[in-house]
């Protein structure tokens, strides 16, 4: 096997790097300190420079050991996109890309199984979550429009408009300050205002967010099961394998077993 894929793909390997990235968040973070970045900048700069080296030596072996097939996994592209935005020159126009090299902790997703795991779900669960969203795009335009009519002459600063009271709404199905910020003020002026939103944050609130949440909890317990299947079925090819290196095992020691007894 080839020293280089043996040793990127050993734990130890993967210890040093989740390392490695751990340590590179902490003086991302640190480098926000204007108190840190007088006394330790430097050497806050040469760890960030030293760790952004080692990661490109890292995805340069993997392009090394895996050629194309590099490119057919999708977090070895989403590794590199990362590194690759930090590569890029952090001055002039670019001065914005400084602010994204904590994007680099995200390779924390591609190393950890757990993680993979949990966004492997989030992605599966996207199509469902498309319809929620789309369902929920018309609960927001047909409550925005009676918004508008019912209230727009009382209250023009938050129903004035379809978007104004669209961002209302947005505000009351958080549940952040809807009752006493605007629900009661509205109450005053249209005491059965409450008919018109308690049905919306029932439907948004706790009915159309939920369905958000059975959805991402399914998909992810499909990604849970599939990845179990996947190691059940590893493991079956395993102990096929032994399996049959016990067979041949056994047919030689009955061969060599035939010979000495021929031979004596």
């Amino acid at each position: 096997m080839n020293p280089l894929k043996s040793l990127i793909e050993s734990r130890h390997f993967e210890r040093v790097v989740t390392a490695l990235i751990i340590i590179n968040a902490i003086t991302l973070g640190l480098e926000t300190s204007s108190t840190v970045m007088a006394h330790y900048g430097a050497l806050l700069t040469t760890i960030d420079k030293v760790v952004l080296a080692i990661f490109t030596l890292e995805l340069a072996a993997r392009c090394v050991v895996y050629r194309l097939s590099f490119f057919r996994d999708p977090w070895r592209i989403f590794d590199l996109a990362i590194v690759a935005v930090a590569l890029l020159p952090a001055t002039g126009a670019l001065s914005v890309l400084r602010a994204l090299r904590i994007l680099r902790v995200l390779r924390l997703v591609s190393v950890v199984p757990s993680l993979r795991r949990v966004v492997g779900g989030l992605i599966a669960a996207l199509p469902g979550m498309g319809s929620i969203v789309l369902l929920l795009s018309l609960v927001f335009y047909i409550f925005s429009v009676m918004a508008t009519k019912l209230y727009a002459e009382s209250f023009p600063e938050w129903f004035g408009s379809m978007s104004e009271s669209a961002y209302t709404l947005f505000q009351v199905m958080t549940l952040e300050s809807w009752s006493m910020g605007i629900v009661r003020p509205v109450m005053e002026d249209h005491p059965y205002s409450w008919t018109f939103f308690i049905p919306f944050i029932v439907l948004t609130s706790f009915a159309v967010l939920n369905l958000f949440i059975g959805i991402i909890v399914s998909a992810m317990q499909e990604e849970g099961e599939s990845a179990a299947s996947d190691e059940r079925s590893a493991m079956h090819d395993d102990q096929d394998k032994i399996l049959r290196e016990i067979r041949a095992l056994r047919q030689e020691i009955t061969q060599l077993q035939t010979t000495l007894r021929a031979n004596s």
